[in-house]
C-alpha cells in the first residue's frame, strides 16, 4: 500500500507544470473531446509506466541492496532538482493525423519518454520492488494531475500556483531521497 500511495503522490505533484500536463491543455483546447483524451492518457501512461516499472524492477536485481540504496536515493535528489525547473512545450506540437484517442495515446507515450515522472517510476519500482502497485500509483498520479487539465483547461492553469507545486514536488523527492538513504528495505 505504501508503494501505491507514495507513487501516486510523487507523480501527481511532479506532473504539475510538466510537459505532459501542458500537452493535456493543448489536446483539450484542440480537440475539445475530454473522454477520448483521458482514455488516451490512461492507456499511454499504463504502457509507458509499466515499461519503466519493469526496468526499475530489473535494475534492482542487478545491484546489491547497498548500491541500490545510493542509486535510488541520489536519483530522487536529482528528480527534486529537476522538479524545480518548469517544463515548456513547443509552440505547435505535431500531433498524429488520426482520431483523438490515438493522437493522445501516441503523443503522451512519446512525450513521457525520458520525462521525470517516467524516470521516477523506474526509481520507485527499484525502491519498492512492487511493479503493479508502483505502476497503478504513478498512473493514478498522472490522471489526478491531467484530468483537471483536460476538463478545465486554461481556466485551471491560471488559478494554480505552479511554483508552489514545483517546490512541493521537489520537497517530496528530497524526502524520498533521504528516506531511501536511511531507511532502505531490501
Amino acid at each position: 500500500m505504501e508503494a501505491l500511495l507514495v507513487s501516486t503522490a510523487i507523480v501527481a505533484l511532479a506532473e504539475m507544470g510538466d510537459k505532459t500536463q501542458l500537452l493535456s491543455f493543448v489536446l483539450a483546447a484542440r480537440f475539445r473531446k475530454p473522454v477520448p483524451i483521458l482514455l488516451g492518457i490512461l492507456f499511454a501512461t499504463l504502457a509507458n509506466h509499466f515499461l519503466a516499472g519493469w526496468l526499475g524492477t530489473w535494475l534492482a536485481s542487478l545491484f546489491s541492496p547497498a548500491a541500490l540504496r545510493w542509486v535510488v536515493g541520489l536519483a530522487f535528489f536529482a528528480f527534486g532538482l529537476w522538479a524545480l525547473k518548469p517544463d515548456e512545450l513547443e509552440e505547435d506540437p505535431r500531433l498524429p493525423a488520426t482520431g483523438v484517442f490515438v493522437a493522445t495515446l501516441v503523443a503522451f507515450f512519446l512525450v513521457e519518454m525520458g520525462d521525470k515522472t517516467q524516470l521516477a517510476t523506474v526509481a520507485l519500482a527499484a525502491r519498492y520492488q512492487a511493479l503493479v502497485a508502483v505502476v497503478l500509483g504513478t498512473t493514478l498520479g498522472m490522471m489526478l494531475a491531467n484530468a483537471p487539465a483536460v476538463w478545465l483547461g486554461e481556466r485551471l492553469a491560471h488559478r494554480v500556483n505552479m511554483q508552489t507545486l514545483r517546490w512541493a514536488a521537489a520537497a517530496l523527492f528530497f524526502l524520498l531521497g533521504g528516506l531511501a538513504l536511511v531507511d532502505w528495505r531490501p
